[in-house]
């Protein structure tokens, strides 16, 4: 196996590029202990302008996390708390009317902002979760039939607690698709506890400056879809989404029968996107196997639909990316 495929560098793509996304990392450090794992998914998300969807019991600072990333930037932030009782029109907006002129005016919802926060996605109903589908991909939102652009850079980072079902609606198919990256926060280590419970203890909010603006991060993103890809690279992609979908053509017959629908053709493109900005963030400048194999877990988790069989015999749809990228033969 090759350890690289690409051009003969690794010197960064852009200078400024890579202070910004250290500056920012710093920043978030200074409030967030541990949890790199999560942090540098949410760059890869910033850098990318893919919305992400974080999983993980209360607690292990999601929130936290995903509102100090917001005031790192010069931008605007808004945080959703879902409810069972919340409507379509409390997230995307309505229309109002005004008696003075007896007019209709809009009334803009917390969906126009540049970084939104929706906080447990999952407990509020499905036709609540629907009000962000057209946000999410279009990058637009339509109310009473006109329909309004959304302000770039837009993101749409989303937490859910997976142990607790009263009271939560599961998302739907279309609306996870939605999410570039579904990640799965873990519990921070013994040394990483003391060192929170040493900075949280007082009570006190650690300051966050604003190191970024939106200017900054567009033209980032423009530096890292440029990152090169080797055609071998998107053969590989593609061969592993196409796993997904018919894994008996991959030599894995046994792995038909768990998966009832594959990944779509935008788990391909965020794979895409995903792996360039992984490889930048190591400092270079082309997309390598390594690359494509450490992000493909976050991009197909959650575009793997498994069937009955597969949760009768507890098996994850994490167990079968990993089945995939093992069978899959990278260049």
């Amino acid at each position: 196996m090759a350890a690289t495929v690409g051009t003969p560098t690794t010197a960064p793509a852009s200078g400024g590029t890579e202070a910004l996304t250290q500056s920012v990392a710093h920043q978030v450090a200074r409030r967030v202990v541990g949890q790199e794992y999560m942090v540098e998914r949410l760059l890869i998300s910033l850098l990318t302008g893919g919305h992400v969807l974080l999983e993980g019991v209360p607690g292990l600072a999601k929130t936290l996390t995903v509102r100090t990333l917001a005031e790192t930037i010069h931008t605007s932030f808004q945080r959703i708390q879902f409810t069972p009782d919340l409507l379509p029109a409390d997230v995307v907006g309505t229309q109002v009317y005004d008696q003075s002129n007896g007019q209709f005016t809009v009334k803009r919802g917390p969906i126009f902002a540049n970084i939104v926060l929706a906080d447990e996605i999952n407990r509020a109903p499905a036709k609540v979760q629907a009000a962000l589908l057209e946000a999410m991909q279009e990058k637009q939102v339509t109310i009473g039939g006109t329909t309004y652009r959304l302000e770039e850079p837009f993101l749409v980072l989303a937490t859910q607690n997976p142990i607790e079902q009263e009271g939560t609606y599961p998302l739907p198919e279309a609306q996870v698709d939605r999410f570039m990256m579904k990640l799965r926060v873990g519990y921070p280590t013994r040394d990483e506890e003391k060192e929170i419970l040493r900075r949280m203890a007082g009570g006190a909010t650690i300051p966050i400056e604003a190191v970024a603006t939106p200017a900054a991060i567009l033209e980032a993103r423009g530096r890292i879809a440029e990152l090169y890809l080797d055609d071998r690279i998107v053969d590989y992609i593609v061969d592993i989404v196409q796993a997904t979908r018919a894994p008996a053509d991959a030599g894995l017959k046994d792995v038909a029968a768990l998966i009832e629908f594959g990944a779509s053709p935008r788990a391909t493109i965020a794979l895409a996107q995903a792996s360039r900005a992984h490889a930048f963030l190591r400092g270079r400048t082309f997309v390598t196997p390594d690359d494509v194999k450490a992000i493909a877990p976050d991009v197909l988790r959650h575009r793997i639909i498994t069937t009955f069989e597969a949760e009768a015999e507890s098996v994850t749809s994490d167990m079968l990316v990993q089945r995939v990228l093992t069978a899959v033969e990278s260049p």
